[in-house]
């Protein structure tokens, strides 16, 4: 290989791996037959699955960033679909009258800051939307005209017209909305999950659009997932839901090579990698 690496069969003399399952399991035989192994890339952004495994003494690297572009736009996909009522008026079969909302100057919340919201927040940028980001520090950010730290969550989602999640699955975000965050946002407000379902308290969703406390959701993750087919949010006018498509696998392929590419050449040559595991932040 051009860059340093070579593909070997033999699981002792490989001192770097590029992991492509699913299964945490899995890996983890692997590499006890695997000791001398000190990298391992991940083809995921999220890590959460891996969290037992990272303390091992190996450098680990994962796709974050990679798919911000594939995952914001389908997030604006989902946003302008849902203001617009398109899956509910594609189904009529009879002239109707105009319903929608408008994404322009819409004030927009976005919880998390990678590059999910960096690249949204550029989609955005032409519908003259007052965004806020809510982070774990209140440092600034590109095209964002406010950031909050994440202990004024409450803050950043009262009142905004669309609140986007697209932060980690970590200890302190499961859970991260449930009825307290129901609450307090806005009762036309549009909920929009393009991070993990987990994020959100899948019932107490249900209960709060079954009750008009918000106005709708737009779900590329679920909890569960896959979502049961005779689950109740399969039958809620107000919600849209996507079968964690937001980065097709054909869209990924690409950023995910040159990562691994070039991380292959770095790690050969004794360089610093890029996309590393922070284990303390878990992600």
């Amino acid at each position: 290989m051009e860059q340093g690496g070579g593909v070997v069969s033999a699981s002792t003399r490989a001192s770097g791996l590029v992991w492509y399952g699913d299964d945490a399991d899995e890996l983890r035989q692997v590499l006890a037959t695997a000791p001398n192994v000190r990298w391992v890339q991940l083809k995921s952004a999220g890590i959460e699955r891996y969290r037992n495994l990272l303390r091992d003494g190996r450098v680990w690297t994962c796709a974050k960033a990679i798919y911000g572009e594939a995952v914001a736009e389908h997030a604006l996909a989902l946003i302008l679909a849902s203001f617009r009522e398109i899956p509910r008026l594609a189904r009529k079969r009879t002239w109707t009258e105009s319903v929608g909302a408008s994404l322009y100057d819409a004030s927009v919340t976005i919880v998390g800051a990678g590059g999910i919201s960096k690249a949204l927040l550029a989609l955005m940028k032409p519908f003259r939307v007052s965004a806020t980001v809510v982070r774990r520090q209140s440092l600034p950010f590109k095209d964002a005209a406010r950031v909050l730290a994440h202990d004024r969550l409450a803050e950043g989602i009262d009142g905004a017209d669309v609140v986007v999640l697209a932060c980690a699955l970590v200890d302190d975000t499961i859970g991260l909305f449930g009825p307290p965050q129901f609450k307090t946002m806005a009762n036309h407000a549009l909920l929009v999950n393009v991070g993990r379902g987990r994020l959100v308290r899948t019932q107490q969703l249900v209960d709060a659009l079954r009750s008009g406390q918000i106005g709708g959701a737009a779900l590329d993750v679920t909890d569960p997932e896959p979502l049961p087919d005779d689950h109740p949010l399969w039958h809620l006018d107000n919600v849209l839901i996507t079968p964690h498509s937001g980065n097709p696998d054909e869209r990924g392929r690409l950023p995910l090579t040159r990562l691994i590419t070039e991380n292959v050449r770095r790690f050969a040559g004794g360089l610093p990698l890029q996309a590393q595991v922070d284990v303390d932040l878990g992600y």
